[in-house]
């Protein structure tokens, strides 16, 4: 008998602690071929495509939560998702097995939750890449890059805030990621700035691989900033 992909992982609402079920990728069926520059996986097998996943919502109470959300809820906050979500919410699933269009309304539901709840930028910032990606995956280049930039503009800010450190994320990392999405929406001042502090790290950074990434996106930046130059003249 062939064992699915997928399976039904029982959950607990973060928000209002109902029970409900939402469905994950068995991790021996993920088969990741490359990561693109900006980290985003590419798959060998489409059926089995773990970041439709991430993000479960609760059809309760409509709050939305990925596995990096904090338990934690600050005094009125649950008054606030009461107000702005819950109040509006027209009971619905997102328990099954997902499009990629429905795996963009999880993770915008997630964007809100998180807004609201005030999760780490690092936390959100991880939510609007993830719905960047799922755009591009869909060919929309204008809400592609209108979700890179909000996601370059929150880990800049997780960046100044420290609010990476503690996680898997490590600083060298963030910083690419500032430099990374700024180059691909076009600021390429920004991406240059973080780039070279990227490089700065080489002698102290243990991550090798983003130091060779750095310097070959900083180089492809100059020599275009130079050829740009060469047809201004």
């Amino acid at each position: 008998m062939e064992v699915s992909s997928s399976f039904v992982r029982e959950m607990v609402c973060l928000n209002c602690k109902e029970k409900f079920t939402t469905t994950k990728i068995r991790s021996r069926y993920v088969r990741v071929v490359k990561h693109e520059s900006d980290f985003k996986p590419i798959y060998q097998d489409l059926s089995a495509y773990p970041i439709l996943y991430n993000a479960a919502v609760c059809p309760h109470c409509g709050f939305a939560f990925t596995d990096d959300f904090s338990p934690y809820f600050a005094d009125g906050v649950k008054d606030e998702i009461k107000e702005s979500i819950t109040s509006r919410w027209n009971s619905r699933s997102f328990g099954e097995e997902r499009t990629i269009e429905e795996a963009i309304e999880a993770y915008k539901l997630a964007y809100i939750s998180a807004s609201i709840k005030k999760e780490k930028s690092l936390t959100i910032a991880g939510i609007t890449l993830r719905i960047a990606w799922l755009y591009n995956d869909l060919k929309d280049v204008e809400s592609e890059m209108r979700f890179k930039k909000i996601a370059r503009d929150l880990y800049t800010q997780s960046y100044t805030e420290g609010d990476y450190v503690g996680t898997q994320m490590s600083e060298t990392r963030v910083i690419y990621l500032m430099a990374e999405l700024s180059h691909q929406i076009g600021d390429n001042e920004g991406a240059v700035r973080n780039f070279s502090r990227v490089i700065e790290r080489q002698r102290t950074s243990i991550e090798p691989k983003l130091i060779e990434m750095a310097k070959e996106r900083w180089q492809e930046i100059r020599e275009q900033n130079q050829q740009e130059k060469v047809r201004a003249d």
